[in-house]
């Protein structure tokens, strides 16, 4: 297959897996998100552990495992990504899944903000206009509710912080998720043994649960897989228009499956997204072509 096709159905594959993750974690809306993180950590671990296995690259990791400055930055970078997933399945459980859609819309443009803050990087214009479409959409947000969208916002700033640490990180990304889940897995065990013991689990319990449990750890490393394959192909601008099939499935789903509510304070606060969205786009489609 022609590397630029196989690049773009990968790409394809793994943004409508994550849109349609929300699917996924609904069928555990009887386990605490707690849980769910717990046994995401492990199976996700133990799922790619047999890929690692398979790709033969124990070398790798063992490599990570020598240098004592890259665990202590995945153990930072690890609880970074475990925390987003918990927040990610909180607010999925809850009835927020429009909100979880509002995050991952916002998050491009504050991976710019904070390569601007932290990286010395510059911004043009049309980021600019971007993140300004952006931060009046939350303010909006803001004064028509009250409150901020502290699910969106958490959900923006915790990946565009691992995206950070995982920039500075020089590791493989499968070896380096390997990393990063199994210093996880330790606490994440102990908690779900300490939850058997003194509290009770549906987790080899009810089978359905258990089946769902199981199958979170592929369903959170197979998109993982299929975006690294895509990202060795494709440009990156087109990986930027394609990640926001995502955040629109979710926001489809929000709105017409789970009929979560969305007013006219709600679809202004979108539109203002939606705008900086297409400038953010239309300024990558840009700079691509000058390259």
């Amino acid at each position: 297959m022609n590397p630029q096709l196989s690049g773009i159905l990968f790409g394809f594959a793994a943004f409508v897996t994550w849109g349609f993750l929300p699917v996924y974690w609904k069928q555990l809306h009887d386990v605490m998100p707690f849980e769910i993180i717990c046994h995401r950590i492990i199976w996700s671990c133990l799922f790619l552990c047999l890929i690692i296995s398979f790709q033969k690259r124990w070398p790798e990791v063992r490599q990570i495992t020598r240098e004592s400055s890259n665990l202590i930055k995945l153990c930072c970078s690890g609880t970074l990504i475990g925390f987003n997933w918990f927040i990610y399945i909180w607010a999925v459980n809850t009835e927020h899944v429009i909100e979880t859609s509002l995050g991952y819309y916002i998050n491009p443009m504050v991976n710019v903000l904070i390569g601007f803050l932290l990286l010395g990087e510059k911004f043009n214009r049309l980021q600019l206009m971007a993140i300004l479409c952006a931060l009046a959409g939350v303010s909006y947000s803001l004064c028509a509710y009250g409150d901020l969208p502290l699910f969106a916002l958490t959900l923006a700033f915790s990946f565009a912080f691992y995206g950070y640490a995982r920039k500075k990180i020089k590791v493989a990304p499968i070896p380096g998720l390997l990393v990063e889940t199994s210093v996880l897995i330790v606490p994440a065990l102990g908690y779900l043994v300490y939850r058997q013991f003194f509290f009770g689990s549906l987790f080899f319990v009810d089978l359905h649960v258990t089946f769902w449990l199981i199958g979170s750890g592929i369903a959170t490393s197979l998109p993982l897989l299929w975006f690294a394959s895509a990202a060795r192909t494709l440009k990156l601008s087109t990986i930027g228009i394609l990640q926001y099939l995502a955040p629109t499935i979710a926001f489809a789903l929000g709105v017409f499956i789970y009929r979560e509510p969305f007013d006219w304070h709600s679809a202004i606060t979108f539109m203002l997204i939606w705008l900086g969205v297409f400038i953010y786009c239309a300024d990558s489609i840009v700079r691509t072509r000058r390259v």
